[in-house]
């Protein structure tokens, strides 16, 4: 009795033999890789956190695709819109991100230490959606049209559809509102008689029997619309953190693009925005059935696409001549390391 009470208090080594000793290694693993686990912080307006924006990182975070590669996603909801962005990476609020290219640009050229790691959206699609009564953009004449930041690509893209289909400045009457959540509410109380809205919300109100008047890519060339920014001097500093954030945000899009999982996506995509499932499934439709190239393949940073936002900016002065080579506001080391460049 004593030799067996011995053993059974023993290492469990002498009890099991090598089992036990497969498992201590496995728990000691397990217990180093816990330890090397990144937390980085992810700066994110309210609006984009309710609307497809936030669709890749969501998908990366709640399919563990972060935690695959030892990254756990911090969310920091930051007020206000791309330039509240750029001062929570300058503030070391944030350590990543999601910014509209046109104010990472105006913040690199203000002296700001930003820059582009990865592509989060290509090419957005806004949808114009106008009251019931409102058949056609000539009818929008004298109205109000809720518009994003002027100094941003979604009201410059807006406004070119706007004169696409005759309609000047001088025709209608401008309310700032920022963020689709923000618009679609504007619409609904009737402050605003039309807007632009991004998805999944513009299928949620042409149900509602809000008019689809055009889409903006209808107006627009291709264009690098969001990315994730960090603060040049923090991401040199944490390399191996910001390449691990870029190969899961990478398997996001694959993922995304899956047709296996898009039913997985749909749900995720209708929670997010407080959505049918519906009408999640309808923006996935509009984006992958054919590919409208609205999606990065796996996070590249589309130069072709970035100069075209310059170019925007130019066109409605918001920045002057010469005109900034693309190449300034992005850091392709990070998607190399990942091998995605």
């Amino acid at each position: 009795m004593t030799i067996s009470r011995r053993r059974r208090s023993g290492s469990c080594a002498v009890a099991l033999g090598g089992w036990c000793f497969g498992l201590i290694a496995f728990l000691a693993l397990a217990r180093s890789a816990a330890a090397e686990t990144i937390e980085l912080r992810y700066g994110a307006a309210f609006s984009a956190a309710e609307s497809v924006y936030s669709l890749p990182v969501l998908v990366a975070d709640r399919e563990q695709l972060f935690a695959r590669e030892g990254v756990r996603i911090r969310n920091i909801m930051v007020p206000g819109g791309g330039d509240k962005m750029i001062a929570a990476l300058g503030d070391g609020t944030a350590d990543l991100a999601h910014v509209a290219t046109a104010f990472l640009v105006s913040a690199d050229l203000a002296g700001a230490d930003a820059v582009a790691i990865a592509a989060e959206f290509d090419n957005p699609i806004y949808s114009l959606i106008a009251k019931p009564e409102i058949a056609t953009f000539a009818d929008l004449k004298g109205r109000v049209i809720g518009l994003a930041d002027e100094s941003g690509t979604v009201a410059y893209a807006t406004r070119r559809l706007l004169a696409l289909n005759g309609i000047r400045g001088a025709d209608f009457q401008v309310k700032i509102v920022s963020g689709t959540p923000a618009r679609i509410d504007c619409l609904m109380r009737s402050l605003c008689d039309a807007v632009p809205l991004g998805q999944p919300q513009d299928f949620v109100a042409m149900d509602r029997g809000f008019r689809l008047l055009g889409r903006t890519n209808d107006a627009v060339p291709a264009f690098l619309y969001t990315v994730t920014a960090v603060r040049r001097s923090w991401a040199q500093s944490h390399k191996d953190a910001v390449v691990r954030y870029v190969r899961a945000l990478s398997a996001a899009f694959q993922f995304i693009r899956d047709p296996a999982h898009r039913s997985e996506v749909v749900t995720l995509l209708a929670q997010a925005a407080g959505t049918s499932d519906t009408s999640a499934r309808h923006t996935l439709a509009l984006y992958l059935d054919p590919d409208r190239q609205v999606l990065p393949l796996r996070g590249e940073l589309d130069l072709a696409g970035l100069k075209q936002v310059i170019a925007f900016m130019a066109e409605a002065r918001l920045i002057a001549l010469p005109l900034p080579l693309p190449e300034r506001f992005v850091d392709l080391q990070y998607l190399r390391a990942a091998a995605i460049e």
